[in-house]
């Protein structure tokens, strides 16, 4: 009995906060200390140059190493600026939560993340027969598009079924391990987010097996800061969640540019995503 109890008060931070599970960012929350992650993300969008759908699969591993820090490692695959699907390279994520202020049915939480990507790309792909217009994309990235750094501040306010996050970051893009990072392009970029989620499903809670549905909506922006390529824009990404069990999770998220005059190769993006959470894996017999 007593480890049942211990099992469900480890799960209370997925059950009742799970409207802060986004889709695109990350919350100021984290996942439960001892407890191991498993996700893979499907990304599928149109590429401008070639007018053709473009795909990358990142598997991913989460380790919920206390309450205050968890760390992500994922692994990127795509065929955006290659042929065919290939292996692009990797990057590594943590998080650290150093406030939390609680209260019944609602909390505020700020953390800081850190995140380092390593990527083989070439900034300019190889044009195939099926190109319509030259490649002009001025948004780099670090899931893909290059390699480098970034780091900031998350600040997540829960209020009952509804849970507000803010993000604001900084990258510096570096060269990829086989190509060196175009002068027209901009190193340096600030990233922004505002997040809102809403637990639509279980009206109460009842039992831990119940089924979670969340519906969210992200604000997404980032701006160039080099005077090479200095310009912004801002995507919505409306998306739709189901947690079962408490453990396993399944994301829908569709992502569009709002505004911004920034030249990109891909402005509309479908996401897919699977998770799945094991608890308290460090938990001995006595």
């Amino acid at each position: 009995m007593k480890r049942f109890l211990c099992f469900i008060v480890l799960l209370l931070p997925v059950c009742v906060h799970a409207q802060e599970l986004y889709v695109s960012t990350e919350p100021a929350s984290n996942m439960p200390a001892r407890s191991l992650g498993f996700r893979v993300t499907n990304r599928f969008f149109k590429m401008e140059h070639e007018g053709v759908t473009g795909m990358r699969i990142e598997p991913e591993l989460m380790w919920g190493i206390s309450k205050k820090l968890m760390v992500h490692v994922t692994g990127l695959a795509s065929n955006q600026m290659q042929p065919s699907l290939r292996f692009e390279g990797g990057s590594i994520y943590a998080k650290y939560r150093f406030l939390s202020s609680d209260d019944l049915h609602s909390h505020f939480r700020m953390a800081a993340y850190v995140k380092g990507s390593v990527i083989d790309n070439p900034f300019v792909p190889a044009m195939r027969e099926q190109a319509t217009k030259p490649f002009d994309n001025r948004e780099l990235d670090l899931e893909g598009g290059a390699s480098g750094v970034s780091g900031g501040i998350i600040a997540t306010q829960l209020l009952h079924k509804l849970a507000v996050s803010a993000t604001l970051g900084y990258n510096r893009f570096m060269n990829n391990t086989k190509d060196k990072l175009p002068a027209y392009m901009s190193a340096n970029a600030v990233n922004y987010s505002l997040s809102a989620g809403y637990l639509l499903l279980p009206r109460s809670y009842r039992s831990y097996e119940q089924t979670n549905l969340n519906l969210y909506i992200e604000l997404l922006g980032k701006a160039n800061t080099d005077a090479v390529s200095r310009n912004h824009y801002m995507d919505v990404a409306p998306a739709i969640q189901f947690i079962f069990n408490s453990a396993t999770r399944l994301d829908f998220s569709y992502r569009t540019q709002l505004f911004g005059g920034m030249s990109r190769n891909v402005f509309n993006t479908f996401t897919l995503r699977f998770e799945h959470n094991i608890f308290n894996i460090s938990t001995k017999k006595k």
